[in-house]
C-alpha cells in the first residue's frame, strides 16, 4: 500500500514495483532506472511536487520530535522514504530523486545545489582550507574562491607551480586539509590535464584533490578512478542538458577514510547555507539524466568531428575555398583531443570521448566579435552543455580572457551541418576584412 502523504497518484494496481541491483546494468540503464526503487505510484513521469513543507502524521500517538537532520537511517546518497519529507530546505521528492539517480550516474553519493557556484561554495566551506591552489578556468570559481578568502584569510597559490606552495618566510605551507582545485577540461579551452599526476602532488602533502569535471561529465570521465577526493559539476550544462535550469553538484568520494562523516556533514551544512535546489529545477534535472548518455556522447563526438576537419583546414591538408577561408581568419583551436602528444594517459582518462567544447582563437579581436553574427546553427549566448549549439565571444562574459578567442559548445545536431555552418562563417568573415 503506498503512502498517503499526498505525494502524486498512489500504486493502487497491486503490481510490484522492480527494484533492481542497479550497479549491475550498464549506464544508460541506470540513468532511466536508478530511481526504481521510488516508483510508490502508477506516473510512468514523476510527478513535481512544489510544497516546501509537508504535513505531520495525524494520529498524535505518532508525533515523534527529532532534530532537523534525524532522518530515517539511509546509505548517503541513497532512497528517501516518501512519507519522511518535513520541510524542502531539508529534503524534496524532486532533488531528493535527482541525487538518486546522479548517486548512481557519478558512482558516489552527490549532493546538488541551486547553482554550480553554490555547489563549490558549499565545498569550500566545509573543507575550510588554510591553503588552495588553484590554475586557470571558469571565473566564477575564481569569485567564489575570493570570498572565502575575504572571509578566512586563505592563501591562493599556482596550481601549475608547485614552487609557490610554500612561503617559508612567512611559516605557511600546502599541506594537511589544503585543497588542489583542478579542473578537466578546463574553461574555456576545452584543454585536459591529468588526474592522477595531481591526485600524487596534492596526496603526498595530505592535501585534498577537488576536481570541476563540469566540461566532461559522466560517461566521459571518472575523476574518482584516477585519485580525486571530491568531485563538482555544474549541473546546469550537460545534466541539466536543455539550458532551463541552473544546478549544482558535489560527489563525495569514498576512498577516503570518514567519507561517511564528510557527506553528512556537508549534508547538515547545506540545510544552513539555504542552497537548495527548487522543486521544478529538481523534477528537470531527472527529465534531463534519462538521455545523459545519449546526449553527452553525440554531443563529444560531433566536437571531435568537427575539431578534426577545421584543424586539417588549419594545418593546411585541405586547401579548397572554405579551408583557405579558415586558415586567413583563425590562429588556431585547443580541444582535448588535439593533444597527441598527451594520449598515452589521456586515451584511458576519457575513453568515451573528449568533450564537447572546445576554443577558436581569431587573428583580430574585431573578427572574434564580428564572427558568431555570421552563424545559423549557433546560438551566440553564454554558458554550454544544452542540446544546441552556442558561440559565444567569450570577452563578453570574462574580462579574463584574450579578445581573440571565442568558445563553442557544441550540441546534438547533425556535426556536418555545423560543419558546413562554421566554414560558412568563415568565409563570410575572410570576404568582409577583404
Amino acid at each position: 500500500m503506498a503512502s498517503s502523504n499526498g505525494h502524486g497518484n498512489p500504486n493502487t494496481t497491486g503490481l510490484s514495483v522492480p527494484k533492481p541491483q542497479q550497479q549491475s546494468y550498464a549506464f544508460a540503464t541506470r540513468g532511466v532506472h536508478a530511481d526504481d526503487a521510488i516508483h510508490e505510484y502508477t506516473d510512468v513521469a514523476p510527478a513535481l511536487h512544489v510544497s516546501t513543507t509537508y504535513r505531520y502524521p495525524s494520529d498524535p500517538d505518532k508525533l515523534e520530535p527529532v532534530d532537523d537532520l534525524d532522518i530515517p537511517a539511509r546509505e548517503p546518497g541513497g532512497v528517501i522514504p516518501g512519507d519522511t519529507h518535513v520541510y524542502s530546505r531539508l529534503t524534496a521528492p524532486n532533488s531528493s530523486r535527482l541525487e538518486l539517480l546522479l548517486t548512481s550516474i557519478v558512482g558516489a553519493p552527490c549532493l546538488t545545489y541551486n547553482s554550480g557556484l553554490a555547489a563549490f561554495h558549499a565545498l569550500l566551506t566545509y573543507l575550510n582550507p588554510k591553503v588552495v591552489a588553484i590554475g586557470a578556468g571558469y571565473h566564477g570559481c575564481h569569485g567564489v574562491l575570493h570570498i572565502y578568502q575575504k572571509l578566512t584569510g586563505c592563501k591562493i597559490v599556482d596550481l601549475f607551480d608547485e614552487k609557490s606552495w610554500d612561503d617559508e618566510g612567512a611559516g605557511w605551507s600546502l599541506g594537511k586539509g589544503d585543497v588542489v582545485h583542478l579542473e578537466t577540461p578546463v574553461n574555456p579551452t576545452g584543454r585536459a590535464f591529468d588526474i592522477s599526476h595531481y591526485a600524487e602532488m596534492a596526496h603526498k602533502r595530505g592535501a585534498i584533490l577537488t576536481i570541476d569535471a563540469t566540461f566532461a561529465p559522466p560517461p566521459l570521465q571518472d575523476p574518482f578512478k584516477w585519485g580525486a577526493d571530491y568531485v563538482m559539476h555544474s549541473g546546469t550544462k550537460y545534466f541539466g542538458g536543455h539550458s532551463d535550469m541552473l544546478c549544482g553538484v558535489i560527489a563525495v568520494g569514498k576512498n577516503r577514510e570518514g567519507w561517511e562523516k564528510d557527506y553528512w556533514s556537508m549534508y547538515g551544512e547545506r540545510l544552513h547555507l539555504g542552497s537548495v535546489m527548487g522543486s521544478m529545477e529538481g523534477w528537470l534535472g531527472v527529465r534531463s539524466l534519462r538521455t545523459l548518455e545519449l546526449r553527452v556522447t553525440r554531443q563529444s563526438q560531433n566536437c571531435d568531428n568537427i575539431v578534426a576537419a577545421l584543424n586539417a583546414c588549419l594545418d593546411g591538408s585541405e586547401a579548397d575555398e572554405k579551408a583557405c577561408a579558415v586558415k586567413s581568419v583563425l590562429a588556431k583551436i585547443e580541444h582535448a583531443s588535439l593533444q597527441t602528444s598527451d594520449m598515452a594517459w589521456l586515451k584511458k582518462q576519457m575513453p568515451n570521448g573528449f568533450g564537447p567544447v572546445f576554443s577558436i582563437w581569431f587573428k583580430t579581436a574585431t573578427q572574434a566579435r564580428r564572427f558568431p553574427s555570421k552563424l545559423q546553427l549557433f546560438h551566440h549566448a553564454t554558458s554550454l552543455g544544452g542540446v544546441e549549439s552556442l558561440i559565444e565571444w567569450r570577452r563578453m562574459s570574462d574580462d579574463t580572457v584574450e579578445e581573440t578567442l571565442c568558445r563553442i559548445s557544441v550540441g546534438v545536431e547533425n556535426w556536418e551541418d555545423l560543419m558546413n555552418d562554421l566554414l560558412d562563417g568563415c568565409v563570410a568573415l575572410a570576404k568582409e576584412a577583404k
